[in-house]
């Protein structure tokens, strides 16, 4: 079997590996990274095969988090996330390499389950790097500009060097680095979109226009689509009459709820759902988003909203989403409010002045009569996407 190939052979192995790192161009290699590095990674890719061929479940999860708990230690102490993933290729290269060498016949299904084992490893790796960067540059002195520069090349990084894994067929396109790769793109966008509506509040750079809250929501929903998907959550979407207008930046007003949603997306209950809606009274747009977190702790719902405030064990992030999404409401003469519901979740709420919708034509308005409307009595109706 494989896994006693890889037992047996095991300082072979090591010395074949530590010979084609160190002779790697870029990037280079370190006294570490040969010593300590390659040693854990190889443990690692042998234990997932044991557990393969004693035909125990693979758990992925716990693949990858052993594969991010070494990693963060090797990062502590030097190594580059590049390092770290091209030298989980390069054994296995080694490792194929070697018993093709020592004419070794192993199933197909070993050679797939290692490929699976080396796509977790550099998943849980590029995951670890992500989040130890991201704290490492949580200081309220650095908002601006440097966060946004480090935080973006971080993500950058990341979907970078997933898709050098994925193109050059490392790993299989639909395993765990090709979600990995897809993350990086929506958390790109996601702080591209953010710091362009906090400059824009800073700087006073307000494009007050009449916006059609349909538009916002549907804006908002392809993002936080992909998002639900990616992470197994069902996320609903309540349409509203077009009708429907309120007074904003168009920008910062879907940067809010974006803001909002990914909110409820990080920290809602596995398997749960996550609801996005609008309604309306006499004078007032309600824009809510609910998720089932299980509730807030006592005196959360106030201090959610200072600057670098995280409340959940989800470190990933800098704390500054709800902040902004208070910032970009008030700005536009709304009001964000907080409802803890024990023991379920919680719901935000922004809370906008309502203006008149457009004037309709006599013959706009008898098409919509003879249709007539299906939904809530403000026009609005649900789906799921």
């Amino acid at each position: 079997m494989l896994r006693d190939f890889v037992a047996a052979h095991r300082e072979e192995i090591l010395a074949r590996a530590r010979l084609r790192v160190a002779a790697r161009n870029a990037p280079a290699a370190t006294e570490l990274e040969l010593t300590e590095g390659l040693p854990v990674f190889l443990d690692q890719l042998g234990e997932a095969l044991r557990k393969a061929s004693a035909m125990e479940v693979i758990d992925h999860v716990e693949l990858q988090e052993s594969a991010s708990k070494h990693g963060e230690v090797l990062f502590r102490r030097g190594l580059t996330v590049a390092q770290v993933v091209h030298d989980y290729g390069d054994l296995c290269q080694v490792i194929t390499g070697y018993a093709v060498e020592q004419n070794a016949k192993f199933p197909i299904e070993e050679f797939q389950t290692l490929n699976l084992c080396l796509d977790d490893a550099i998943a849980g790796a590029v995951t670890a790097f992500s989040l130890k960067r991201e704290r490492a540059i949580t200081d309220e002195g650095t908002e601006r500009l440097g966060v946004l520069a480090h935080e973006m090349r971080n993500v950058l990084n990341a979907a970078m060097l997933s898709f050098s894994s994925i193109r050059t067929g490392v790993v299989a396109p639909g395993g765990s680095t090709s979600v990995i790769h897809e993350r990086s793109l929506v958390r790109l966008q996601t702080l591209i979109d953010r710091s362009l509506a906090d400059v824009r509040l800073d700087a006073g750079m307000q494009n007050l226009e009449r916006v059609p809250v349909w538009e916002v929501l549907q804006e908002v929903e392809i993002a936080a689509s992909i998002i639900a998907q990616s992470r197994g959550l069902q996320f609903t979407v309540a349409t509203v009459d077009r009708d429907v207008i309120v007074s904003a930046d168009r920008q910062i007003l879907a940067a809010a709820v974006a803001n909002l949603l990914q909110n409820a997306l990080k920290f809602t209950r596995a398997s749960s759902r996550v609801s996005l809606r609008a309604s309306t009274t006499a004078t007032r747009v309600l824009i809510e988003v609910e998720d089932e977190c299980g509730g807030l702790p006592e005196g959360a719902p106030k201090s959610l909203l200072r600057p670098f405030h995280q409340a959940g064990s989800d470190r990933s992030g800098l704390g500054l989403g709800l902040s902004i999404c208070a910032k970009a409401v008030h700005a536009i003469a709304g009001d964000l409010r907080i409802v803890d519901l024990p023991g379920k979740g919680c719901v935000f709420t922004i809370d906008l002045p309502k203006q008149p919708p457009p004037p309709t034509s006599i013959h706009a308005h008898q098409r919509k009569v003879a249709g007539g409307n299906v939904g809530s009595s403000d026009g609005s109706t649900a789906r799921a996407v």
